[in-house]
């Protein structure tokens, strides 16, 4: 099988999505024969990007949400596959959606547009992995991701041999769908007293942003 798969994520290379489409394509390359092509749509021509569409045969679309949004340039790209809509030689598509809410269900509204986009582009829908609570994966030690990578893994080897994604692991790479009345109660304690900021300000202070962190631009 050759798969196209374009990597959505502003940060490019060093993004979370990077690193989950890791280890999917170690499982995808797990069968003789495949083969694909990485591509990063951050700086990169859209009439290029198109052109790849166009001639791929099998593509994965992954991206991050931010607070329930996909990135500008993943919508300039969809945008910019208008004139492929209706045609008859259009490759199979699956996504990658995650995000840095835990919850899967912030991700499921953007799942069912993904799947009424591939009906529009007359492409064959395989499915869209939905993972929540990524943000900070690259600080988890390693028995909190040995899983998440493992299923990951599990899911890019079965779609390199059937050519979709296992219902099954989808459901298990979601969870949680919804957080847990326990949870929910840590979040709200770790607000209140100021732990759930930690991280978030140390991301405002790199990219010198945490002065503004309050502004309200839009409000006249």
């Amino acid at each position: 099988m050759k798969l196209t798969v374009f990597n959505g994520s502003p940060r490019g290379k060093k993004s979370n999505t990077t690193l989950l489409l890791e280890h999917v394509l170690k499982g995808f390359m797990e069968t003789e024969g495949n083969s694909y092509e990485l591509e990063y749509i951050v700086n990169k021509d859209v009439e290029e990007l198109v052109e790849m569409f166009r001639n791929a045969s099998n593509i994965i679309l992954a991206f991050p949400l931010y607070t329930d949004c996909m990135p500008g340039i993943v919508k300039s790209f969809i945008d910019s596959l208008k004139p492929l809509c209706g045609k008859q030689d259009n490759p199979s598509i699956g996504f990658i959606v995650q995000g840095g809410f835990p919850e899967a269900y912030h991700s499921r509204f953007v799942e069912h547009y993904l799947e009424k986009l591939a009906k529009r582009l007359n492409c064959q829908y395989v499915g869209c992995i939905i993972k929540g609570g990524v943000e900070t994966i690259r600080i988890m030690p390693q028995f909190m991701t040995k899983n998440i990578f493992s299923y990951f893994y599990e899911l890019g080897k079965i779609y390199g041999k059937s050519g979709k994604f296992d219902e099954e692991l989808l459901k298990k790479i979601a969870k949680p769908e919804h957080l847990s009345t326990l949870r929910r109660l840590f979040f709200r304690f770790a607000s209140t007293v100021g732990m759930a900021h930690v991280y978030w300000n140390k991301q405002l202070k790199e990219n010198n942003a945490f002065e503004e962190r309050f502004d309200k631009p839009y409000i006249r």
